[in-house]
């Protein structure tokens, strides 16, 4: 699939993403909650902009100016916990004239058999930078 027909640069593997943003090449915008960065864990440097607000859902109206204030200049990589809402970021980002990309797998990844996260695919089972509270 075209870029084009994404909406937004392409999708990108969790070590690309992080080569990235080590390299200074991109900032990592993280699209979940603040309940989900401060429950289950974050990546430290990137800058947390929810997409959807806690614990309703709803669209965060700070969305836009936070996520230009956070590209700097620079393209972005979108991490959410499965990669499911950093498409939709990412497709506004590009709307507002951002280079942005959709981090694969997102922080926890897909669920596994028995219903959890964090055993198949995501930031954190890879082995990649992450701190908790």
């Amino acid at each position: 699939m075209s870029n084009n027909e994404l909406g937004y640069a392409g999708d990108i593997s969790p070590e690309t993403a992080n080569d990235w943003m080590q390299s200074g090449a991109a900032v990592m915008v993280d699209v979940r909650t603040d309940a989900e960065l401060a429950w289950v864990g974050f990546v430290p440097g990137a800058i947390g902009v929810a997409w959807k607000q806690w614990p309703d859902m709803t669209m965060n109206p700070a969305f836009d100016e936070a996520v230009r204030a956070a590209a700097n200049g620079k393209k972005i990589v979108l991490l959410c916990r499965s990669g499911v809402r950093s498409i939709a970021a990412a497709k506004r980002a590009t709307e507002l004239g951002l280079e942005a990309y959709n981090i694969l797998e997102g922080f926890e990844g897909d669920v596994d058999a028995a219903g959890h996260r964090g055993t198949q695919g995501g930031w954190r089972m890879r082995g990649l930078p992450w701190r908790q509270n």
